[in-house]
């Protein structure tokens, strides 16, 4: 099995959509991951969104990279351009790091219906990188 870790600056909502889609679709090919460089806690909205689309992110827990040193991942994904900028070193063997800098709903001001669909852009973005992820690098 592959370890998979995605990597963001709180792991509160961007790291946690794409974990809750790998999980998802991984099929028993890989052991999921997420972490952040700081922890913020799971965002409302992504939980929100994510249930929209049948996945349960509840039980995730905003976890800091540190806790995973220990790990040898095969893939390390950041999913902002700050963790990507400033993740700390990651003593994997010969992970595989990719890069994606997605769009960041969590700054979305604005009403009930505009963060709900900054929230959806989100989430559908991530949904098919992870698509595509697994097809490219796991299958």
């Amino acid at each position: 099995m592959k370890n998979i870790l995605v990597l963001c600056t709180g792991n509160s909502c961007r790291s946690q959509m794409a974990h809750g889609y790998l999980e998802k679709l991984q099929n028993g090919l890989a052991n999921i991951f997420s972490a952040g460089i700081e922890t913020h806690g799971l965002n409302p909205g992504a939980v929100a969104i994510m249930a929209e689309d049948g996945i349960d992110i509840t039980g995730h827990s905003s976890n800091n990279v540190n806790e995973y040193l220990d790990i040898d991942f095969d893939f390390i994904v950041t999913v902002c351009d700050h963790a990507n900028e400033n993740c700390p070193y990651i003593p994997s063997k010969n992970a595989k790091r990719l890069h994606h800098n997605f769009f960041d709903p969590s700054k979305v001001q604005g009403t009930t219906e505009e963060k709900h669909a900054a929230f959806l852009k989100a989430r559908n973005e991530i949904k098919e990188y992870c698509q595509k992820f697994i097809l490219r690098e796991l299958d």
